[in-house]
């Protein structure tokens, strides 16, 4: 593959990033939400304004670290926006690495391909709230319709794929204890909404922290 131009971050290590696995975290620009709790801002709305990352020096310390590294966490932004995804996934899958992808479930077609083609092996989708709150979540005007069409079509192919779906809700101050008791209706049956702490962004490396 050519140089990514939305590939702005890598981190070469992680124990957080894929639960129970040892990995690497590629950071890609750009997303379909303007989230205003987003710790991730800088990287999805201003991801343009940073330097890409070549792709070369990346794949190289990839294979340098086989020995130790068991996948590869693919995060933003939204990677599902990201053209060649499909290309991305079956090089890191013919590196020998698993692969995870992070989403926010808006693109359930990208996903459902690549689970088709086994290029995937964790999809971690982030249930924001309840669907009538989803505009104030994410800070683009949404339907509670197309929520619901996209998140219907994420929860068949979790209980296709039971075993390669992560959900997982943050626990953002908009949010009430009720707000979260309702996302958790939304699931299939037998899935777990695993919940994150929010942390305010101020401060952070906005950068290098997962999503």
């Amino acid at each position: 593959m050519s140089d990514l131009a939305e590939l702005k971050g890598f981190l070469p290590f992680s124990l957080i990033d894929w639960p129970g696995k040892i990995s690497a975290v590629l950071f890609f620009s750009g997303c379909n939400f303007a989230c205003p709790t987003c710790h991730n801002w800088q990287l999805a709305q201003e991801g343009h304004l940073l330097p890409a990352l070549a792709w070369e020096e990346v794949v190289s310390k990839l294979k340098k670290d086989q020995k130790w590294l068991e996948g590869v966490v693919l995060t933003g932004g939204e990677v599902t926006l990201l053209p060649y995804l499909e290309e991305l996934c079956r090089e890191l899958k013919n590196l020998g690495y698993l692969v995870k992808v992070d989403s926010n479930g808006f693109k359930p077609q990208v996903l459902e391909k690549l689970l088709a083609l086994d290029l995937v092996d964790l999809l971690a989708i982030d249930v924001k709230g309840p669907f009538e709150k989803y505009s104030a979540l994410t800070g683009k005007k949404v339907s509670v319709e197309e929520v619901e069409a996209n998140f219907t079509s994420i929860f068949a192919l979790a209980q296709k794929y039971s075993h390669k779906f992560y959900f997982r809700l943050t626990k953002v101050p908009l949010l009430t204890e009720k707000d979260i008791e309702l996302t958790r209706e939304y699931l299939p049956p037998n899935f777990t909404l695993h919940l994150q702490e929010y942390i305010n962004p101020k401060g952070r490396n906005k950068l290098c922290q997962s999503r």
